[in-house]
């Protein structure tokens, strides 16, 4: 992946990018898979933050900080928090958190297609 971000990049100028996954079944992975993308030079790592944890979110933030790495907050299944009418916390309330926990940059969706949300909830962010 690294190679094709890389060749594309030169052939075209543009600047790209690939988010790789970090997201494991504990802490030691994750981190393993988060080592692996900066050794190959990938610049993102995304996190499922509902099936990860907020604290696995919080470990990975903090390797991500210390070794030049971006980290993107994917919303995994939000919908089972944030798309219920009479309980749960609204995905304002968990974008706060999920920057609170280090998130560099927060998947939140679009207002049309099959990630579709509420417009004015989207269009906050």
């Amino acid at each position: 992946v690294a190679e094709a971000l890389y060749k594309s990049q030169s052939e075209t100028g543009e600047v790209k990018g690939h988010y790789l996954n970090a997201t494991a079944g504990n802490c030691e992975e994750m981190l393993k898979r988060a080592q692996c993308a900066k050794e190959l030079g990938v610049p993102i790592v995304m996190h499922d933050y509902l099936t990860g944890g907020f604290t696995a979110n919080t470990t990975l933030a903090h390797y991500c900080r210390d070794n030049g790495l971006l980290l993107h907050i994917h919303r995994a299944m939000h919908a089972v928090i944030d798309r219920q009418r009479n309980h749960g916390m609204h995905f304002r309330v968990l974008a706060k958190a999920l920057r609170m926990s280090g998130g560099d940059h927060l998947h939140s969706g679009t207002v049309v297609g099959k990630l579709e949300g509420e417009r004015e909830v989207t269009l906050g962010f």
